[in-house]
């Protein structure tokens, strides 16, 4: 079967040159063909996500017609305006696939708005809301390496698509042949019929304005001189971020050259993830160099961002992403109710596997925190809940601990724009009172204890990759771990039953260990990755990390 594909794709009219020689090239490789045909790339709640090139396993402009086609076809049973939003990131052919899903959405005569330069994930979710929007579509393969792109749907509230959505755009998928079965009309054709229209500048502004009203603390940053160096890592985030800082009163902003302008090669980070030092190494460099007290950077879509801060000896320390959760949260609450800016009852939000030290913060200014399922349109989906009841502004706060942050209800999705605004705003608070980012959390570790928050990730490539994973989690279910090293197991809690979580249905294992210590387990739900999370708490860090290290140690084996 995937032979015949192979030949079909290699006696098609591509188009794409490189597609072309691609196929020429892989001629008689049996191993390389079947990596390439076997199967499709699913889309599944986050969209499609996969390796540039050749075939249905792969992410090229057939594909993308093809599942923009799905897009259509739940668009036009929805009513309303009619309307999809675009944007893209600087990933390598992202013009040309968010070109191709305006031209397969206009020859189903749907209305699109798309952005006439690369934008980030808010500036999407953001754009898919004040446009009344029936989707919205973001091509971009986040924090992937350059080799990656991918395709994220978006629900008519900003959201990324639910699985019922989601669902229903998978099944029109399947009944579209890959080569032949989307409609199409170039994008010329229809910009002149008036179906394919570019965002306009009142609706960027309208982003900016809606995410400096969520300053804490207005003017503040105008006197505190903060230094920043900051890398948009080849991405999105140049414009706005530079725009929303600029707007502050933050102007000793360095920029890392090497990082600064849009390259979908990422020549200087293979991986442009935020969470990694590597990522972050030319802006630590620069940062010492020019003795900066902040260092910041945002992925390519510019829904991330990760930081490092001065510490008092002159070197710098990154912060991760739970650190950074608990930190935004102590602030913003600390900061409203000091200004009188809190509203009643207000809500936080935040992911089951992000850190209980949040539960401590939360509960110490009397802020109701929720935990949701990991992946942030479940944030988003507690925001639409308060949204309906009238309430929306309850909501001061959510993040995961894998660099998403938000600070209200104009998008929703996690949005790096806002959370370099209020980083920063923090950075500079505290300098204006003789303290740091790094002084204040040691403040609140010494007030609260000592956590420790880790991930082991587990990569499980190639085609079996994802049945390894699958066999993994199976066993557990079916043969419980007793212990974690000298660690005792004392509960556990399995997602897949909302009967027992009050959440809707989940891959994800959560153990509770004797001395409170916790470990979960949780494939990907967009890479052949399954990672686990852990959570120590100690007299000090060195005992936090000691049984971190146990536990890790005991898990490996599991993995293998």
């Amino acid at each position: 079967m995937y032979l015949d594909d192979y030949k079909r794709w290699l006696e098609a009219d591509l188009i794409d040159c490189d597609l072309k020689a691609e196929l020429q090239g892989i001629a008689g490789d049996d191993d390389a063909i079947k990596e390439r045909f076997a199967v499709a790339l699913e889309f599944g709640t986050a969209g499609l996500r996969g390796t540039l090139g050749a075939g249905t396993n792969r992410m090229n402009i057939w594909v993308v017609r093809q599942a923009t086609q799905g897009v259509a076809s739940w668009v036009l049973t929805q009513g309303g305006t009619q309307t999809v939003a675009i944007s893209y990131d600087s990933r390598l052919k992202g013009w040309n696939f968010a070109r191709d899903a305006a031209g397969v959405l206009a020859a189903n005569g749907i209305n699109v708005r798309i952005y006439d330069e690369l934008m980030p994930v808010p500036a999407l979710s953001f754009a898919t809301r004040y446009y009344n929007c029936n989707a919205g579509i973001m091509i971009t393969a986040s924090h992937n390496p350059a080799r990656y792109n991918g395709f994220k749907a978006y629900g008519p509230d900003g959201c990324q698509m639910t699985d019922d959505a989601a669902a229903v755009v998978y099944d029109a998928i399947q009944k579209t042949d890959v080569l032949t079965g989307a409609k199409y009309m170039s994008f010329a054709e229809g910009v002149e019929k008036g179906l394919i229209k570019f965002v306009g500048d009142d609706c960027k502004e309208a982003l900016y304005e809606a995410i400096e009203a969520r300053q804490v603390r207005p003017g503040l940053c105008k006197t505190a001189g903060l230094k920043l160096v900051y890398s948009p890592l080849n991405g999105t985030g140049l414009v706005p971020v530079t725009r929303i800082l600029k707007d502050m009163g933050i102007t000793d902003i360095t920029i890392v050259k090497e990082q600064e302008y849009p390259n979908g090669y990422f020549t200087t980070c293979p991986y442009p993830n935020p969470e990694i030092f590597e990522a972050l190494r030319k802006g630590l460099e620069l940062a010492k160099e020019v003795g900066a007290d902040l260092m910041l950077a945002t992925d390519p879509d510019a829904d991330r961002v990760g930081i490092a801060m001065k510490c008092p000896d002159g070197s710098y320390e990154l912060v991760s992403g739970n650190e950074m959760g608990v930190l935004l949260l102590d602030y913003i609450c600390a900061g409203r109710i000091e200004k009188g800016t809190m509203p009643k009852n207000p809500v936080a939000v935040m992911s089951i596997v992000s850190t209980p030290l949040a539960v401590k913060v939360a509960e110490h200014y009397g802020v109701e925190l929720r935990q949701t399922l990991t992946g942030f349109k479940w944030i988003g989906d507690q925001i639409a809940q308060l949204e309906a009841a009238g309430e929306v502004d309850r909501f001061i706060f959510g993040f995961e601990e894998s660099y998403g942050y938000l600070a209200g209800p104009y998008v929703r999705d996690k949005d790096a724009i806002i959370g370099s605004m209020l980083i920063c705003e923090m950075a500079a608070y505290y300098r204006s009172i003789g303290s740091s980012i790094k002084q204040r959390l040691e403040e609140i570790y010494s007030q609260y204890g000592r956590y420790l928050n880790k991930i082991d990730t587990v990569e499980f490539p190639g085609l079996s990759g994802m049945d390894k994973m699958a066999s993994i989690m199976k066993g557990l279910r079916e043969d419980p771990p007793k212990a974690f090293g000298s660690k005792a197991v004392a509960s556990v809690v399995d997602y897949t039953k909302p009967e027992e979580t009050g959440l809707p249905k989940a891959n994800v294992l959560s153990y509770t260990l004797e001395d409170g210590a916790k470990v979960m387990v949780r494939p990907s739900g967009t890479e052949p990755k399954i990672k686990a999370y852990y959570t120590t708490l100690g007299k000090d860090l060195a005992a936090a990390q000691a049984e971190k290290d146990e536990l890790s140690a005991a898990i490996k084996p599991i993995f293998s």
